[in-house]
């Protein structure tokens, strides 16, 4: 069995306490907050917004960044969401101030004890749809499938909860992040009056020097809190056929999609196995160097969104199925959340594992991905099993 496992480090050159830092200072509102395996990010206010346009995006957010590039002055930056509907508002921004710090999987003081949500008896949770509907939108495409109409969709699900005050969306960030140190934690204004926070598991895309790196993620198990069951679990889902199945659907049109823009394209023959605090995951990394110096990170995301991973296959079917069987706007779930810089580097990370905050209510968001094996029930718990990471952050329960 090939595990890839999430550890922290501690390098002797970190200053210890700098990521925890910015993870503390964060405030809603004009704050973004962006952790990732290599870095943590805090942009402070809103110096200006990237236009909304039906030109591509990749333009206007050049245009705005070349516009405040300073001789002898780090490269500017824009943060934020875009969402899964390519027709929807993008909250993209140029922050005021960024401060950077080390990953938070390298700090170790985020190892130290967070108090857990003390609220759990005043959130009000309600279901849209129903797991009994969410089984029967399930069941209903797999016989499509079976009948050949398309191959995979992903069908996602919400918990609206209420309460009677505002949640501490800071505590919340603090708790998602030191569950997952070394995943893509966020916290982004996505909308008047509305923020976007969660816990990925999954990488998109990231720009380096000229080198790209996509991660997706496609089959999933939850964890279990006894050893031996955990284990069982981790090795059959490397066995499983149909999660080999679903992954290889993901990882074909990662390659497909990113071919064009590199030379020698890495592609695992076989997928490892990621895990979080809540699942298993199958992993794929793909690697490769760019041939168009002017490709920036957006424009490798946009060529990747959606992937099947969150969409489906094919995309144009599977988006018409999930507008049939969703009764809700995803909004920006299953967009992508990140930053890219004036030199076109950045990470985009899959918008999954996350809430949208407005007021005294939040909406969790959690999907699965169906294919013509799928089991209904399977599906449902494995939804039920993603809303954990956001619940216990929360302190709410199902």
């Amino acid at each position: 069995m090939s595990v890839t496992v999430r550890e922290a480090i501690v390098p002797p050159h970190v200053t210890p306490g700098a990521a925890t830092a910015l993870l503390g200072a964060y405030r809603p509102g004009d704050d973004r907050f962006l952790a990732s395996p290599h870095h943590t990010l805090l942009g402070r206010g809103t110096a200006e917004e990237v236009p909304q346009g039906t030109g591509p995006l990749t333009r206007r957010v050049r245009a705005v960044l070349d516009a405040r590039r300073r001789p002898g002055q780090p490269a500017p930056i824009v943060v934020g969401s875009l969402p899964f509907s390519p027709d929807a508002p993008h909250t993209l921004a140029v922050p005021e101030s960024v401060r950077w710090a080390p990953p938070l999987r390298e700090d170790p003081f985020v190892a130290l004890p967070v108090p857990e949500a003390d609220d759990a008896a005043s959130w009000q949770v309600c279901e849209v749809p129903s797991a009994a509907r969410y089984r029967e939108a399930v069941a209903a495409a797999v016989g499509r499938m079976r009948a050949g109409e398309f191959e995979k969709v992903v069908l996602a699900r919400t918990l609206e909860l209420t309460s009677p005050r505002e949640p501490d969306l800071p505590a919340m960030l603090r708790r998602l992040a030191r569950r997952d140190p070394a995943g893509y934690t966020f916290a982004v204004p996505s909308g008047t009056g509305r923020t976007l926070i969660g816990a990925s598991p999954e990488l998109l895309v990231a720009r380096r020097d000229g080198r790209l790196t996509a991660n997706p993620l496609a089959g999933s198990t939850p964890r279990s809190d006894d050893l031996a069951e955990d284990v069982r679990r981790a090795a059959a889902l490397l066995e499983s056929a149909k999660d080999l199945h679903e992954h290889a659907f993901v990882v074909d049109a990662v390659r497909e999609a990113l071919a064009p823009y590199c030379t020698g394209l890495d592609v695992p023959k076989r997928p490892t196995l990621v895990r979080t605090a809540a699942m298993w995951h199958l992993s794929t990394t793909l690697t490769g160097e760019l041939t168009d110096p002017d490709i920036c990170a957006l424009g490798l995301a946009s060529a990747l969104h959606p992937t099947p991973a969150v969409c489906g296959t094919p995309t144009d079917a599977a988006r018409a199925v999930i507008a049939e069987s969703e009764p809700f706007d995803r909004g920006p779930y299953t967009g992508m959340v990140g930053w890219q810089d004036a030199d076109g580097d950045g990470e985009w990370v899959v918008t999954i594992r996350c809430a949208e905050a407005e007021g005294r209510s939040l909406r969790l968001f959690a999907g699965a991905g169906v294919v013509a094996t799928s089991s209904p029930r399977a599906e449902t718990a494995e939804t039920g099993a993603k809303f954990r990471t956001f619940l216990n952050a929360v302190g709410a329960a199902l």
